[in-house]
């Protein structure tokens, strides 16, 4: 599956997950379908949108 990364969050940050989320929320307020993905070995948070398949291209 392929992903394309529109921003990283570091999770050290004191306010946790909190700024990634307000970024995907404000990217799906929009019309992207943004989500949040730990790299846990990179330890960020991850604001990612999952290109959709059109349903011929899934037959």
């Amino acid at each position: 599956m392929h992903r394309v990364v529109l921003e990283t969050f570091p999770a050290g940050d004191p306010r946790g997950s909190r700024p990634a989320e307000e970024f995907a929320r404000a990217r799906r307020d929009e019309g992207t379908p943004a989500e949040v993905v730990m790299d846990l070995e990179s330890d960020v948070f991850l604001v990612v949108v999952v290109p959709q398949q059109s349903r011929d291209s899934a037959s």
